[in-house]
């Protein structure tokens, strides 16, 4: 699995579909609502950033881990007859908001997404949460910046993602979380 994610991060980057974590990048006063893969800023106002190994410790010290990586679309050629259910590799203990990290301003997406890390955290404002995806991808600095708005004080954001956390942990199969999936209906 990890080579695939390589090869497929590989074959992204190369056709300049996405770009790498740079300084370069600005961070926007509010929700990015343009493309989703890029030059993302290396800083989120209200969070910290870290790597895989402080992941680590905040999992095992009881940190909420959001994972807000997009649903995989179905492959051209797929027959639309056939079920399409991909396996998605995370942080082990993750939870997974299919495509929780898009810029939707909707109250009903906002309200969502705000009771469902509240039901996670217990509503506990000083607990941990750590948002990621995939490098280059704004959905995770987006979900980040979504919990410091909402008042959560200890947001971090692991802008590696899980080829980051790949690279020195083993990453789990995770389904998409039912609480979202039904909540952000």
């Amino acid at each position: 699995m990890r080579a695939q994610s390589s090869l497929l991060l590989a074959v992204a980057f190369a056709l300049g579909l996405i770009g790498p974590a740079s300084a370069g990048a600005s961070e926007p006063p509010g929700l990015w609502t343009g493309p989703m893969h890029g030059e993302i800023p290396a800083t989120l106002a209200g969070a910290k950033v870290v790597d895989a190994a402080a992941v680590a410790e905040l999992k095992d010290g009881g940190a909420v881990l959001i994972d807000v990586a997009e649903f995989p679309a179905k492959p051209a050629g797929v027959s639309s007859n056939l079920p399409w259910m991909p396996t998605h590799m995370s942080i082990p203990g993750a939870v997974w908001f299919a495509g929780g990290g898009f810029g939707d301003g909707r109250p009903a997406y906002q309200q969502a997404f705000s009771a469902r890390v509240g039901e996670l955290t217990g509503g506990d404002k000083d607990r941990a949460v750590v948002a990621f995806c995939h490098p280059g991808c704004w959905g995770s600095w987006n979900a980040g910046k979504r919990l410091v708005m909402l008042g959560y004080r200890k947001v971090y954001w692991f802008p590696g993602g899980v080829e980051a956390w790949e690279d020195k942990y083993a990453a789990a199969p995770v389904k998409p979380d039912r609480g979202w999936e039904e909540i952000r209906r």
